[in-house]
């Protein structure tokens, strides 16, 4: 069930739906967003500030690539790899749980 949630993006109200088991998250990446845009909002000579629009572009462009970068490092590579072999495992017992259920099913 999608819940509502009031975020804070410099200095603005915004309304986002998500997951109650989200919230946290969410949360936290609109704080991390909202630094980005004060800090990158503050580099910007007051004279030439242009459009909240660029610079939240511009912050958006930054963290797509720090993400990138994290998510080619060997340990991201590494623990994604895991998560896949487990995610198999647990497909293979979900599977074999199935069957047997079925059968003893049949049995009665």
């Amino acid at each position: 069930m999608n819940t509502s949630l009031e975020v804070k993006l410099l200095g603005k109200d915004y309304r986002i739906s998500c997951e109650p088991e989200e919230r946290g998250q969410l949360l936290a990446a609109a704080a991390l967003l909202d630094a980005k845009l004060h800090e990158a909002g503050d580099r910007i000579p007051t004279g030439a500030r242009g459009s909240g629009e660029r610079v939240a572009v511009m912050v958006a462009l930054n963290l797509a690539h720090e993400l990138l970068a994290l998510q080619s490092t060997p340990e991201h590579l590494a623990t994604t790899l895991e998560s896949e072999t487990i995610q198999r495992r647990i497909d293979s017992i979900e599977a074999k749980l199935d069957e047997s259920l079925a059968q003893h099913e049949q049995l009665f």
